[in-house]
């Protein structure tokens, strides 16, 4: 298909990411929704959409403080369904709705949680052969999943859109400029997500829950990444610190041990990070394939006219996806 272009009118890359969560209009899809319960009895909401007799199933995962109702997920379910192609997104810890049952939530580079979604769908459908497509943080798990499985990857092909490849340099990015309004939102949200799930514990019951969970919520609102990652989600989570955290989870330390097809997309004026987080050709195996756009900004890639714009992404997933379909996988 053609290279991406931005529609007229839509060059800047805040445009660009804020169009769709902003303006777009939401769908509204029946998803059968299956509970997952992960190895430590929590659990995952797994939301399902198109033909359950499609031998092919394309695996979703949305980014921070996303969930399987935004807007780009929804839209390429409803595209992959046009297409005859099952679909189902993971909803992070937390994410689907309801509060999740452990202190712990969710991370950047928590592909362990992935790696088992993904062991419980090959075993439920042998037959299906599945491929997998993920945005901003699911996408640096996707990526991570990839190289650390390597040949034994569950996947015959992903796509991983707007990925945080080096998630200290992407940190950092966010301290500076406009994109601190993003930064605030998200730690906003993860904030309160937070203390949701305090009174949740608190309401049901779970004393031992609460009491791990309470001094996470006496740090008072820690207003950068660095700070956040450092003595929340590092700690919650079994890191050192939040130096540790970066390097164990950035995905760019993993590429090369991608040996399954894999696309990324990544447009060159995403304002959650700076160029040099984007690897450099030498870092990829050659299974991977990076797209790399001068515009697009972060899960935008809005293309088209004003009256008729053109969400270039759910054209091109589905096709790199399709293109590696293999009847033998």
């Amino acid at each position: 298909m053609l290279p991406f272009s931005p529609c007229p009118g839509l060059n800047s890359p805040h445009l660009q990411t804020l169009w769709s969560p902003l303006f777009r209009k939401p769908k509204t899809l029946k998803r059968h929704r299956e509970c997952f319960t992960t190895s430590d009895s929590d659990f995952l909401h797994l939301d399902w959409y198109g033909p359950k007799e499609s031998d092919h199933l394309v695996v979703l995962l949305h980014g921070l403080t996303g969930s399987s109702e935004s807007k780009y997920i929804t839209g390429l379910q409803t595209r992959l369904d046009q297409q005859g192609i099952q679909s189902v997104c993971i909803n992070f810890r937390g994410c689907s709705g309801e509060p999740n049952w452990q202190p712990r939530s969710y991370h950047s580079g928590d592909s362990q949680e992935l790696k088992d979604v993904l062991q419980h769908l090959k075993q439920q459908y042998p037959d299906k052969q599945m491929m997998a497509a993920g945005y901003s943080l699911g996408g640096n798990v996707l990526l991570k999943y990839q190289g650390e499985e390597g040949s034994n990857s569950l996947l015959s092909a992903a796509v991983a859109v707007s990925v945080p490849f080096r998630l200290d340099h992407c940190a950092h990015r966010m301290n500076h400029g406009a994109t601190r309004i993003y930064r605030n939102r998200f730690l906003t949200d993860m904030h309160r997500q937070m203390h949701d799930k305090l009174r949740f514990f608190q309401r049901q019951g779970w004393h031992d829950r609460a009491k791990a969970l309470e001094p996470f919520t006496n740090y008072g609102y820690l207003n950068t990444f660095e700070d956040f990652d450092h003595y929340i989600t590092a700690a919650l989570h079994g890191f050192q610190s939040g130096e540790d955290y970066y390097r164990k989870a950035s995905s760019r330390y993993y590429l090369e041990g991608i040996t399954r097809p894999t696309l990324i997309i990544h447009s060159s004026d995403d304002p959650f990070m700076t160029p040099d987080c984007v690897p450099q050709p030498e870092e990829l195996s050659d299974s991977t394939e990076l797209e790399l756009t001068c515009r697009g900004g972060h899960v935008g890639f809005i293309g088209g006219r004003p009256h008729q714009l053109d969400y270039w992404l759910e054209q091109r997933i589905p096709e790199f996806l399709t293109q590696h379909k293999c009847s033998s996988c």
